[in-house]
């Protein structure tokens, strides 16, 4: 079970980057709930999944997904640039968080 809250606090931290940039973008009081609220819930999820999984471990895997889940979000649903060192850079992290080994 503590593997699926980390999975759901990667999804607060994406909706919650995503949340920043709608909140710079419309400046209102409403958005700013929104990132409030979205990243709480990321928080509380990470907190109980923190219970089982050991912290070095739920962080990286949490920030991984997170930081690929909002480049993604913001290359997507954005329109940012997905430029090659964007990409190479974001298979960085994943491989970073998967903990991907070279073998030879």
């Amino acid at each position: 079970m503590a593997w699926i809250y980390l999975a759901i606090a990667s999804l607060g931290e994406i909706f919650g980057v995503a949340s920043i940039n709608m909140f710079l973008k419309r400046k209102s009081l409403q958005w700013l709930l929104i990132l409030v609220l979205t990243f709480s819930f990321g928080f509380i999820f990470l907190a109980l999944a923190m219970k089982e999984i050991p912290l070095g471990t739920a962080y990286a895997i949490w920030t991984g997904l997170g930081a690929t889940g909002a480049v993604l979000m913001g290359i997507f649903f954005f329109k940012e640039p997905a430029s090659f060192l964007r990409i190479l850079f974001l298979t960085c992290i994943i491989c970073g968080a998967v903990g991907l080994k070279m073998i030879g």
